[in-house]
């Protein structure tokens, strides 16, 4: 996983609640770091809450979620998370997400988030403006991008 698979990343620093009595982040923080940096790219690619997701009666549910320790970070780092969508399917999509520190690569991860209808929970299609917009946004073409498979 290489910083330049990433169009996106956000920023953000290390907070002392964060950290447990040695200075390093407790690891349940990083899928919160994680989940801060899919709201901050909805948000870039102008896909937020505010627009068309959820007002037609569905809505992304994380279904998957697997993170990788690789070094741990500190009380005051500045952090990178950087997010890209690597597969959307027909009513799913993966996320990539690697936590960085500078150019140190801390943790990688995937979540898996499954579109569907609110009420029933029951997986619906994906619209295709969201689609466009992630087939605009991203650098590298998501898998089954074109197809919608």
């Amino acid at each position: 996983m290489q910083q330049d698979d990433f169009r996106f990343s956000h920023a953000l620093r290390v907070r002392w609640a964060e950290a447990d009595m040695q200075g390093i982040v407790f690891n349940g923080h990083y899928l919160t770091y994680a989940d801060v940096g899919i709201t901050e790219y909805f948000r870039a690619m102008g896909q937020t809450y505010s627009g068309e997701t959820g007002a037609n009666g569905s809505d992304f549910f994380a279904v998957k979620t697997l993170l990788e320790y690789r070094a741990p970070a500190r009380f005051d780092d500045m952090l990178d998370v950087h997010v890209r969508i690597a597969r959307l399917g027909n009513s799913s999509m993966q996320f990539l997400i690697g936590i960085y520190r500078e150019q140190e690569l801390l943790v990688t991860g995937e979540i898996v988030y499954v579109h569907a209808d609110q009420s029933s929970r029951r997986p619906s299609p994906i619209p295709q403006s969201f689609r466009d917009a992630v087939s605009a946004f991203e650098r590298l073409a998501p898998e089954g991008a074109a197809s919608g498979a």
